[in-house]
Parts: structure tokens; sequence; C-alpha cells
């Protein structure tokens, strides 16, 4: 895939990323139970990548491939789930907004970090000057948009 393609379809990623919280929080407002609605706003997830598994099998994982992988590896949709519970529990009583700014805020925080000692097998990217300025900036501006 050509790389100028992939900088829009990450911005819409992004951006569909924050209906997520505020559909999950209406389906809470309706089932009531946030265990139960964290996983029913898992089912179509699993039936769509169950469906495009059974169209695309391949290629399929290999016993080298299983036997290196790092204990760690399948957690991130676990990860995940509890980024699902927090949205959809939280988002009503925050906002969207401030929902949205304080999970990306911590995302970039976080993954400034991973990237300065290269956790998770990333390559290691130093923490510069322009990195912390903006990082320092993004959590200005969440406290901007969480008081105003």
């Amino acid at each position: 895939m050509n790389q100028a393609w992939l900088y829009p379809l990450i911005i819409a990623a992004g951006a569909l990323q924050a209906w997520g919280p505020p559909m999950n929080g209406a389906l809470l407002k309706s089932i009531g139970n946030p265990w139960l609605a964290s996983v029913i706003s898992f089912l179509p997830v699993v039936a769509l990548l169950s469906c495009v598994f059974l169209c695309l099998p391949k290629p399929m994982p290999t016993g080298e491939g299983i036997s290196e992988m790092p204990w760690w590896a399948p957690l991130g949709g676990l990860v995940g789930a509890g980024a699902v519970v927090v949205g959809l529990m939280f988002v009503n009583k925050v906002g969207a907004g401030t929902l949205a700014g304080l999970t990306i805020t911590a995302n970039i925080l976080m993954s400034l970090l991973i990237d300065k000692y290269g956790w998770f097998g990333m390559e290691q990217h130093p923490l510069s000057l322009g990195r912390i300025a903006g990082a320092t900036l993004l959590v200005v501006g969440i406290y901007l948009v969480s008081k105003y």
C-alpha cells in the first residue's frame, strides 16, 4: 500500500474511534449492566473478524511463530476491552471530548515511554525536546477541554 494513504486511513480510524464510547454509553444506558454491555459491544467485532478469517484463512500461524510469541502478545485485546469498559461507564459522566482527550493524552504519554525504552519489541526513539513539548501541549489541551 502506498504510504500516502496511511495517514488519511489512520486519521479516519481515529475519528471513528471517537464514536465508540458514546455508542457504548448509550448501550449501557439501555442494558444497565456494564459487563453485559461490554460483551454485547464485542459480539459484532468477533462475528466480523470470524467471517473475515473464514473467508481469508491464510496465512495460518506456524508452530515456530507460536512458540516464539511473547507471553504478553495476545493480551492486546484485553487492554482494549478495559478501554471499552472505562469508556462506556464514564463517557456520560465526563463527556465525549474529555474522555477522548484523557484517553488520547494518556495513550501518547505511554507511547512516548514505549518508544523511549523499546518496550514490546518496538524500535527505540529518543525522548526529544519536541516530543516533550508535544506531550506538554496535550496535557494543557486536555485540561482546557475538560475545564471548559
